[in-house]
This record gives structure tokens, C-alpha cells and sequence, in this order.
């Protein structure tokens, strides 16, 4: 659906930045009415990035997650810009804007100056705006344009502009949408970024600034999963092209890399182990792996699922925000309510700015999302930078890599020298025969997975079991064990698949989708024309599918006492 926006065009003067975002490019605002979790929350980050106490505001706010907007632009918005003209954080002048044909001069109060590009709103502000527009004159409903309702960080970004008494109803087009110059992200252009340090807990938000300086010292690492829909046509293609554009520029950057592009989700049973970056579609509640908390995020990880409703509150785990921050990502993007698909994050855009061209949360967001005044809202340490300003094609390996790391730096070499055309089978040999190979279930998976590209299963299976003997991670094991029986399935080597899978059964008790491997087994079984398994592996079936929904037909005998229609 395409709807009609207010355009805006800020002052687009940029200003060199340094190649590292600092604390005192950051004003934290903290509410001094969730005690003590807000303040906490606003201490643990200025210490961690040394933010000037100057640039520390706490003010008095509602303690629910949404707020009127007469509260937001009297307890948030007008007492916020007070204060950084009053510490001379941003300056403003008046400047004469001539007449033209459309409207006259006038007089409008324009930001000149400022040291500071962001701000991080802390756990307890609140994170909607809710819609309280009365409709005038003859029109009793207000269109989807034209609402009131808003994120709280999507409104404040704005807040260099408001002087110049922008309308509140309806989405703003940004400006800057796609803009690969950093720079131009700026209050003097009219736009402050705005992201929180929030979750379901004070704690979760403390840890987003611990996740993010993990990662920034060491580097995020870990594998890349993109849920696509495999949509080729209609409307809802855009939010493909993205997804689709985002796992791309991971790949070129050397990550380890699944795209899904089955209609539906990653199921229940998918083992989503070491992840960095996640994007999907379209779950209206958490599912899959999710659901069952077994997805393991890196530090540092990047997560995002579209879904109109994604951040209705972020206070709670049964939100896709909520539980991607609770999981333990380090960053994400949601909508309080319903956006539009065009209006969206472009996810391709946002990647390919974090991934490829250094930029820090915060302006990566900033620059891919097409409309502000609207919906969407930011969660992140707004300086992080998960991947440092590159100089050429190389992976950068930050200084002193811990150990367990640097089979993923190996990783990404090998995955950069297939992106330039070597072949799976050259490259899995060369991986074989590496000293370090030996002691990482990390590459051994890895030669694993290039063997049975190049078409030896044999090898393939070999290196899952080496690997399988190396302590692979819970979630790791989980995928290494379900390759294995499914690499021996396909070299017709039934009872050795079989016994791959009943030792799976065995060590994975909880395992929430076990009717599916059951399943595998019983076509195994009959394969084999083994008798009792079957049985077995029928009755396992049956004991696990879910009886059919109830439906509100009467029962039989109340349709037998029904009298009869005449002939």
C-alpha cells in the first residue's frame, strides 16, 4: 500500500567525523520515575563509553511503555531540546527563508551547530506514542496517514526540526535513506540519532553495551542466517529483495552464510547455532528456534524480524523484540504498531552499511529506514560499530584474537577465497590439511560441508564425525548429528542412518521436533523392511501428532435426533 508523506528537507551540512564514534558524541536520557533500573541503566552505559555527565539528562516521565503526546512534548520532547541548547550541545539561529511563488518568507530557528549525532534513550522511557488525534469537521476517521501515533525514538529523531513545526499526523520520507556519507547524519541536517538501551530487563539493557565492546574488540563473529519467503512476485517482493540483498552482503563479507527461501519460517527443530546476524519473515509472535530459546547469538549478534506488530512492547520476551533482545542479541529494529512494508527498515541497505562500509548502529539504521515520525523503533548501542572502516577486500583480524576465536577469522579467509571463484573441492583440501583444522569443530564442519558440495559424501561424513569429536557447541551438535544421519541417507547406507538417528533421539531428549526425525526413520525402516522398527516408529508418530482441532459441529447423536427434511 502506497500512502501519501509529508516531505521534509533538512540542512544537510556534514562535518568530518572521526573514524571511531566516542561517548561524547552520545546524550543519554534516563527517567527518573523507574527507579532504580532507568538510572542504572543510563550509569552502566556513560561509564562503559565515558559519556560527559554534562550529557546525561534524567527527566520525569510516565512508567509505562506508552505515553500521550501531550506527555511526549512535555516531559520528553521540549524539556530534552531545552537542555542541550542550555549546555550548549546544539546551537540554533534564526534564519530568513525568502518567499516564493508557493508561500511567503518567514522566519525560521535553525540548528548551526552540535557536538553531539546521537541519543540513547535508557530502559523505563517510554516506547509509543499513542494515538489521541479527534477528527474535525465532517471526517469521523482519520486515515492510516494521518495518525498520530508514533515511536517515541522515530519522533525524537527529529528533534533538531522542531522549531520549524513540522505536521505531527501521518510518516515523514527521510532524507537520508541510502546515503553511503555517513556525515550527513547530523542535527545540522535536521536529524538526531535516536536508538535505546531497553529490553525486557535493566539487566538485558546493560548487556547491550557489554555485547557491543565484545565485539568491537574482538570482532563479530559467528554464522549469518537470512528467512526469506521466496516471494517472485506481488507486493510483499520488496521485503524479499531485501533479505535476499542482506545475506548477499554477508557472504561477500565471508560469513558463513544460510539463506532460507522456503515460504515458511525456520521450523522448530532447526538448529540455529553461532549466530551474528539474523534477519526474517513474517511471524506475527516468536517461532522456531526462537520459541524454544535454543538459538545461540555471538556477542555482538545483529537480529531483525519483520512484523508490523514486532515491538507492541519490548518489556516482555513474547514480542519479537523482546525475546531477540532477551535471547541475547546485541541490536535490533522493531515497529510499535502497524508501519507498512514500504516503510520498513531496507534490510539490504542497513547490512550492507554495517557489514561493508564500517558504519556504527546507529548510522546504518538511520540511513536505511525510509520514513521517520513514524513507527519504527531502534535498539542498540547507538556507537557500536560491529565491523571496522575497511581498506580493501581482507577480513580485519583485531589485535590479540583469543584463541577460540580465530578458527572463525580461518573461516572467513576460506569463505572470502570461494566468494573469488575457488572451487569447494580445492578449498576443502587446502582447509583439510591446516594444523588448526585438526583441533576446531569449527572447520571441520566446515571441510565437511565443501566436501559434500564437490560430491564426496564420504569425506563429507568423515569430517562431521571429526568434528562431532571435537566439542562442538550444543546447537552445533545439534545440526552436525541431523547432517550426518542425512549424509548417510543419501549414500544408502540405511542402518548406519538409522543408528544416527536413535542416537540423536538418545542425547537430545527435549528435542522439540523429534516426530520429524521419527519420521526420517521410519521411511529407513521400511527401506530396510524392518518390522519391529516400524512398529516402533509408528506408534512414536502417532503418540506425537496433535489431535485435529475441536470444531463446533454437533455431535453425531445430536444430528441423528435432528428431524428430517421432507423429500
Amino acid at each position: 500500500m502506497t500512502l501519501p508523506a509529508r516531505t521534509f528537507t533538512g540542512l544537510l551540512a556534514g562535518f568530518a567525523i572521526r573514524l571511531w564514534a566516542g561517548g561524547d558524541e552520545v546524550v543519554v536520557v534516563y527517567n527518573t520515575d523507574v527507579r532504580p533500573d532507568s538510572r542504572l541503566v543510563a550509569q552502566h552505559y556513560t561509564g562503559k563509553r565515558a559519556v560527559p555527565d554534562r550529557q546525561v539528562i534524567g527527566l520525569s516521565m510516565p512508567r509505562d511503555e506508552g505515553m500521550t503526546r501531550t506527555e511526549f512534548e512535555k516531559r520528553l520532547q521540549e524539556p530534552l531540546l531545552a537542555a542541550l541548547e542550555q549546555r550548549g550541545l546544539l546551537t540554533f539561529h534564526d534564519q530568513i527563508v525568502p518567499a516564493t511563488d508557493n508561500q511567503p518568507g518567514r522566519v525560521v530557528r535553525l540548528p548551526v551547530a552540535a557536538t553531539v549525532r546521537y541519543v540513547a534513550l535508557c530502559y523505563g522511557v517510554p516506547v509509543r506514542i499513542l494515538e489521541d488525534a479527534k477528527p474535525t469537521g465532517t471526517n469521523k476517521t482519520l486515515l492510516p496517514a494521518q495518525r498520530r501515533a508514533a515511536a517515541v525514538d522515530s519522533e525524537l529523531a527529529l528533534l533538531p526540526a522542531l522549531h520549524q513545526r513540522l505536521p505531527v499526523e501521518g510518516m515523514l520520507r527521510n532524507p537520508f535513506l541510502g546515503t553511503e556519507a555517513m556525515s550527513r547524519l547530523d542535527p545540522k541536517g535536521g536529524l538526531l540519532m535516536v536508538t535505546r538501551l531497553d529490553g525486557p530487563s535493566g539487566s538485558v539493557a546493560r548487556n547491550l553495551v557489554d555485547n557491543a565492546m565484545t565485539a568491537e574488540t574482538h570482532g563479530l563473529w559467528g554464522r549469518a542466517y537470512f528467512d526469506a519467503r521466496g516471494l517472485t512476485k506481488g507486493g510483499y517482493k520488496v521485503g524479499d529483495d531485501w533479505i535476499i540483498a542482506a545475506s548477499a552482503a554477508a557472504r561477500r563479507h565471508g560469513f558463513e552464510t544460510t539463506l532460507n527461501l522456503e515460504p515458511a519460517t525456520f521450523g522448530t527443530g532447526c538448529p540455529l547455532p553461532q549466530v551474528a546476524l539474523y534477519a526474517g519473515w513474517y511471524d506475527q509472535t516468536p517461532s522456531g528456534p526462537f520459541k524454544q530459546s535454543t538459538v545461540e547469538f555471538m556477542p555482538g549478534a545483529i537480529a531483525y524480524h519483520i512484523f508490523s506488530y514486532s515491538a507492541r512492547s519490548i518489556r516482555t520476551a513474547d514480542t519479537w523484540v523482546g525475546c531477540l533482545l532477551d535471547r541475547g542479541a546485541a541490536a535490533t529494529v522493531g515497529f510499535v504498531t502497524e508501519p507498512y512494508l514500504e516503510s520498513t527498515i531496507e534490510v539490504g541497505v542497513w547490512f550492507s552499511r554495517l557489514i561493508e562500509s564500517g558504519a556504527t548502529f546507529g548510522e546504518a539504521t538511520y540511513a536505511a529506514l525510509p520514513s521517520l515520525s513514524w513507527q519504527t523503533t531502534v535498539i542498540g548501542d547507538p556507537i557500536y560499530r560491529p565491523f571496522p572502516i575497511r581498506t580493501d577486500s581482507s577480513p580485519t583480524r583485531p589485535p590479540a584474537l583469543p584463541e577460540s576465536l580465530v578458527p572463525w577469522s580461518r573461516l572467513r579467509e576460506i569463505n572470502l577465497r570461494l566468494v573469488r571463484g575457488d572451487t569447494p573441492d580445492r578449498v576443502a583440501q587446502s582447509l583439510a590439511r591446516a594444523p588448526e583444522t585438526r583441533s576446531s569443530a569449527l572447520l571441520e564442519q566446515k571441510v565437511g560441508d565443501l566436501c559434500e558440495q564437490a560430491g564426496k559424501l564420504d569425506d563429507a561424513v568423515a569430517a562431521y564425525r571429526r568434528a562431532l569429536a571435537l566439542r562442538p557447541s550444543d546447537q552445533q551438535r545439534v545440526h552436525l548429528q541431523l547432517g550426518l544421519a542425512r549424509l548417510l541417507t543419501a549414500l544408502r547406507q540405511s542402518d548406519a542412518a538409522i543408528s544416527a538417528y536413535e542416537q540423536f533421539l538418545n542425547q537430545n531428549p527435549k528435542y522439540p521436533d523429534r516426530i520429524d526425525v521419527y519420521r526420517k526413520a521410519l521411511l529407513l525402516a521400511r527401506e530396510i523392511k524392518n518390522e519391529s522398527l516400524i512398529r516402533r516408529y509408528e506408534a512414536e508418530i502417532q503418540y506425537l501428532t496433535p489431535p485435529p482441532p475441536a470444531t463446533n459441529a454437533p455431535p453425531p447423536a445430536a444430528k441423528a435426533a435432528a428431524p428430517a427434511k421432507p423429500k
